[in-house]
């Protein structure tokens, strides 16, 4: 029997190519029902509907987000880090906006993100 190992990196690239296509369900499925997310921009967010609610809003807000990462590298067995860029357009005010950071997303033994932890630069 051939045993796979969970790759982080792998996994963090997959959540992130469902949130440039706008997946929303694909979006929730990464997520564990009690996940966490922190970000000075969106400050502390808790399990998963909490979650999903702040990508819509934002994504109602920012529609045309293009993100690139520049590096995914797994830091544990269950996390992997992402430096990425991203711009995108305000729906309200018409301004851009144009943000670069990096990410630490941990996972369970079920692959399912438990936490997000968001820094810009």
């Amino acid at each position: 029997m051939t045993i796979i190992a969970f790759d982080p990196a792998a996994a963090t690239e997959r959540f992130h190519a469902a949130i440039g296509a706008l997946d929303f369900a694909g979006i929730e499925d990464f997520f564990a029902v009690d996940a966490t997310y922190s970000s000075g921009k969106v400050g502390g967010l808790t399990g998963r509907a909490d979650i999903m609610a702040a990508f819509r809003r934002y994504f109602a807000e920012y529609p045309d987000q293009v993100a690139e990462d520049s590096l995914v590298e797994p830091v544990s067995p269950l996390a992997a880090r992402a430096v990425w860029r991203l711009t995108a357009t305000s729906m309200a005010t018409g301004k851009p906006l144009v943000r670069r950071g990096e990410e630490t997303i941990t996972f369970n033994d079920q692959g399912k993100i438990v936490s997000v932890d968001v820094t810009d630069f």
